[in-house]
């Protein structure tokens, strides 16, 4: 798989991409990931990448021109593309789950007042927000969505089985809680049905409390 990140800020997109598990990943040719600076594809020399809003506007909005250039000169016959703005859809694990089986990711991260509308309506096939809340830069946001995907792809992680046991593998409910040794810490003891060996009463346990801590943290997933 291969994911491009066009963006005003590289660096920010590829620094948490470049440790952990989705560095070893990059590493081992799982994935190749690739943060390019979108003036780089601006053509006036000042290499400028926004202008002021047509009608009127607080704020500076990122010109078509270079982002058209951009997606021409990377998009291959199978590239989906990627917008990272607060008026996207809500970025669900389904989401990474399905972007994961893609070949080819673009991922345009919007900046100041977003992006000229024309490049929605010719270039983005979807418009992803990670949250209800307005960030700096799309960069960050486009690490997030990458960081979900890469870690799905076959590989990328040391146990196969490991995304399917993490919260929002059921769209419905929160992982259970966990602990570790050791077993009594300040007089908090771990749950015993932990320590029984007992894998039915074990998946019950878990199945309670997913369902209670999701109560509490999430109830919007139960409804």
């Amino acid at each position: 798989m291969r994911i491009d990140i066009v963006t005003l800020f590289p660096e920010i997109a590829l620094a948490p991409l470049s440790e952990s598990i989705i560095k070893r990943a990059r590493d081992a040719g799982v994935v190749e990931v690739q943060a390019h600076q979108l003036r780089d594809w601006a053509t006036d020399k000042h290499r400028k990448t926004d202008e002021y809003l047509c009608g009127g506007g607080q704020g500076m909005l990122l010109k078509p021109e270079p982002i058209f250039a951009a997606v021409e000169e990377l998009r291959q016959e199978s590239t989906r593309v990627l917008l990272m703005t607060p008026q996207g859809r809500p970025f669900k694990q389904a989401d990474a789950v399905r972007f994961s089986r893609e070949e080819h990711l673009i991922i345009l991260c919007g900046h100041y007042e977003g992006v000229d509308h024309r490049v929605i309506e010719e270039l983005v096939d979807e418009e992803i927000s990670i949250g209800d809340y307005v960030l700096t830069n799309g960069a960050i946001a486009a690490a997030v969505v990458t960081d979900a995907i890469v870690r799905l792809l076959p590989g990328a992680l040391g146990d196969a089985r490991s995304p399917e046991d993490e919260s929002f593998s059921d769209p419905h409910l929160l992982e259970a809680p966990a602990y570790t040794k050791p077993n009594n810490f300040r007089g908090m003891e771990v749950p015993g049905v932990l320590l029984s060996g007992d894998h039915g009463k074990i998946e019950a346990w878990k199945k309670k409390h997913a369902l209670e801590r999701t109560k509490t943290n999430r109830p919007d997933l139960l409804e």
